[in-house]
């Protein structure tokens, strides 16, 4: 049976979320996934230095226009009060979930204490918590990993810090901050740490397949997933684990028509929202991800890559699929 997922006042609509990811989770991404069956979409993260909050991309990352309820967004950073006021203000410009961010591994992060750096020092992080969730009316969730290394896996201790605090929901990745994203996640952790609090416990790390999906939430007793690299070039994943789930049977992968269609309005979306320059440029490593199984000599992203007008784009991509629709013609 899937498990119903709440996060303080909201359920909800499935338990699948997608992860926040710097440079992918956009408003058109977001948007996209929960078209395809996302239960909840969290926008990539906010710097909590208020200094760059008037830059072009923090803007955009401020803009939440047509996004189904409700709208989560993490925010990023070091200092208490410097993420109390980034809640506040992320709340008075749409946010109803503030998540703040102790897992993201990368050095430019961690190497200005914020992300899953964090999790080395547990007296900040407590007052962090407390700093943010004591800022705002809205929920706050808190999304880590399973530790610093590992050799310590904190994820336990400061789960129920979390929950002392007032956080709503914890999501966990299967890694300590030392791993990155390397080798395999582990779950008994995400499953220790579920049995030990009374919040929402939501999984995340390696989940790739609906068959996967089923069994991590099997493992862990989680009240829900992230999913975040694997619907890269994929948001139609959240359906299929979806059906999975509810039906116990696979969806077939979708036909041609309909991953071009779906391509084509990401590009056209992306054009709109970035405009035509940065909107071209941004669409690249979408399109490299889209079509990972159908290019993997990779010339014709190379030839891609190169074009800077949102028109042309979407001729090069339609006539691309022209002609894979005519070698499964062939081949037939």
């Amino acid at each position: 049976m899937m498990p119903t997922a709440k996060i303080g006042p909201y359920t909800l609509p499935n338990p699948l979320i997608v992860a926040p990811m710097a440079g992918v989770t956009d408003r058109p991404f977001r948007q996209l996934c929960r078209r395809m069956g996302a239960g909840l979409a969290v926008s990539e993260m906010v710097t909590a230095d208020s200094s760059l909050w008037h830059t072009r991309k923090s803007k955009l990352r401020l803009d939440h226009a047509g996004e189904p309820e409700p709208r989560s967004v993490q925010i990023a950073g070091g200092d208490p009060d410097m993420l109390a006021h980034a809640a506040r203000f992320n709340a008075a410009h749409g946010a109803q979930i503030i998540d703040i961010n102790m897992g993201c591994p990368a050095k430019k992060v961690c190497n200005k204490a914020a992300g899953s750096a964090l999790m080395k020092d547990e007296a900040l992080v407590d007052s962090i918590l407390r700093a943010v969730v004591g800022a705002v009316d809205v929920p706050v969730t808190l999304k880590m990993r399973t530790g610093w290394d590992r050799d310590n896996r904190n994820a336990l201790t400061i789960a129920r810090m979390a929950e002392d605090a007032g956080i709503q929901a914890l999501a966990i990745h299967g890694r300590t901050r030392a791993d990155a994203y390397r080798g395999e996640a582990e779950y008994d952790t995400i499953a220790e740490v579920k049995s030990r609090v009374s919040i929402p416990v939501f999984a995340n790390g390696d989940i790739i397949t609906p068959e996967a999906a089923r069994q991590v939430l099997a493992h862990t007793g989680a009240d829900g997933l992230l999913i975040g690299r694997a619907a890269q070039g994929r948001p139609w994943i959240f359906r299929e684990i979806l059906h999975f789930l509810e039906t116990g049977k696979s969806l077939e992968s979708p036909p041609l028509a309909e991953v071009e269609r779906i391509l084509i309005g990401h590009l056209e979306e992306l054009h709109g929202f970035y405009g035509d320059l940065m909107g071209a440029r941004i669409a690249r490593k979408h399109v490299g991800w889209y079509l990972q199984c159908h290019d993997p000599d990779k010339q014709f992203r190379r030839r891609f890559n190169r074009i800077d007008d949102p028109l042309e784009q979407k001729i090069t991509i339609q006539r691309y699929f022209a002609g894979l629709r005519n070698q499964e013609v062939f081949a037939a």
